[in-house]
């Protein structure tokens, strides 16, 4: 966090949420929000903000157990993240009283209905306290099986899309053109930057890792020239 490499924490994940189910927050064990324990984290959630870096949670994941069933559902699960994550009121805040900058969507399983209506509702919810940021976080081949409809709104600030793990728009073999003609598609969305989502190392996912000399070169160079790219 002292770095000055990064602008965004996403904590992850909100696990279970929708469908009558009470929403579970899982941050992998670095703390137990069912005791009470994650509460510890508003001064670090704090401090990241001090040095303006925006810190979202991240709803869904790859082995959540979530779904929204209808439009009122979808309202329901927003207030509960407005007044347990963001600047509304609740007596069992999971992360304490710091008050989260907004939230990403990573959605990756269900038929991807009433995300869109969640995030209206989410993003009615602007003004109240301060802004309420939105993020989406589609697999690459487009449109996102899941999270299309959402980011069709045009509501969301950011959507980092995950170029890997998906042959088809990812970097292979030392050809940069299926990632690049994806990120063409992508660049053009109704969300105000378009981040390109890459593999740290290529322990961190299957395939589509890019070694950073082929980044810096075949990459970068044309993806920064895209008026909405961030990062």
């Amino acid at each position: 966090r002292n770095s000055g490499n990064y602008q965004f924490v996403n904590i992850a994940f909100l696990i279970t949420f929708g469908n009558n189910q009470t929403p579970v927050l899982n941050l992998a064990g670095h703390c137990d929000p069912a005791s009470g324990t994650c509460t510890g984290l508003s001064a670090d959630i704090r401090t990241c903000q001090s040095k303006n870096i925006k810190v979202l949670l991240s709803i869904g994941g790859a082995s959540g157990s979530y779904s929204l069933t209808s439009a009122d559902d979808a309202r329901q699960v927003a207030d509960y993240i407005w007044n347990n994550f963001l600047g509304g009121q609740s007596a069992s805040r999971p992360l304490g009283d710091a008050v989260l900058d907004g939230v990403d969507f990573d959605i990756e399983a269900g038929g991807g209905q009433f995300y869109d209506e969640l995030a209206r509702s989410l993003n009615g919810h602007n003004g109240q306290a301060k802004t309420v940021y939105l993020a989406a976080a589609p697999q690459c081949p487009i449109p996102d099986a899941h999270l299309d409809g959402a980011i069709q709104t045009g509501l969301f600030d950011y959507v980092w899309v995950q170029f890997y793990n998906n042959p088809p728009c990812q970097y292979a073999d030392g050809n940069a053109n299926a990632l690049l003609n994806s990120w063409s598609q992508w660049a053009s969305v109704p969300a105000t930057q378009v981040f390109m989502g890459l593999p740290a190392s290529t322990d961190a996912a299957g395939s589509g890792f890019i070694p950073a000399d082929a980044l810096k070169s075949q990459v970068l160079p044309t993806i920064k020239n895209s008026a909405k790219y961030g990062g």
